[in-house]
């Protein structure tokens, strides 16, 4: 039997596909949150919190005393969703992309490890051989965050897949535990800062002089099975965005 979605799931789910299909359009105010509260919808506490999904996908921006707006295609949404929670709702949903989410200039190839930190992450040496996948997260055309998957080759062995950006039918990680037996677990969640590089200001479409410094947020989460450190996902936030749990 699936999982009973949360009230405030069922509630932002059904805004956000309201705002998809043009019923409450860029601009436009979302009812406040006491008048869904008379209507029966659910608790204070429960709308606001379906709300504050809503923002964290991106969808609505809200602010004290002017409510909670609809963003339009030129707003920069000021959160973004972590890989952990990415997950979860994949798990939750089967949809990896919150809505109006999508994913571009993906790839996927062997390379050597050149990161001395990401290398001790993995236990492997410096410069041995790890599967890189990448991708950029996008809404309305404007890139929002990064992400960078460092793969243990011992996973290659078994998910040759990982040199593909073709969708499977299953998640990576699913199809792994299922051909191994063994399970992977979440370590805890990382965020520090950083200052951007060339590459991803422009993947970022942020046109800065060269000496100029653009601080970013990196998120790190670390995946192990009963053999170790498999996976090191970090997703790098657009200057100026924060991060967010809720996917």
């Amino acid at each position: 039997m699936p999982p009973k979605v949360p009230k405030w799931r069922q509630i932002a789910d059904d805004l956000a596909q309201q705002i998809v299909d043009g019923e409450y359009g860029p601009g436009d105010q979302l009812p406040h949150i006491q008048e869904l509260v008379r209507q029966g919808k659910g608790s204070t506490a429960t709308v606001h919190r379906a709300y504050q999904t809503l923002e964290s996908e991106g969808l609505v921006r809200s602010s004290r005393g002017h409510g909670t707006r609809v963003l339009s295609p030129g707003d920069v949404p000021r959160t973004g969703v972590t890989g952990a929670a990415r997950l979860a709702q994949l798990q939750r949903t089967g949809r990896p992309y919150a809505p109006g989410e999508d994913a571009v200039n993906k790839w996927a190839a062997v390379r050597s490890c050149a990161d001395p930190e990401v290398a001790r992450e993995l236990g492997v040496e410096l410069y041995d051989e790890i599967v890189i996948r990448s991708r950029t997260f996008v809404r309305d055309g404007r890139a929002t965050m990064l992400g960078l998957n460092a793969i243990h080759m011992r996973a290659l062995l078994v998910l040759p897949e990982l040199l593909s950006t073709e969708p499977t039918p299953k998640f990576r990680h699913e199809l792994y535990e299922e051909r191994t037996g063994k399970k992977i677990t979440a370590g805890p969640e990382r965020i520090s800062a950083r200052l951007a590089s060339e590459n991803e200001l422009a993947e970022f479409g942020i046109d800065v002089p060269p000496d100029q410094a653009v601080p970013v947020l990196v998120e790190r989460t670390l995946f192990s099975d009963d053999d170790g450190p498999l996976e090191l996902w970090e997703d790098i936030y657009r200057p100026g965005m924060e991060k967010t749990r809720e996917p």
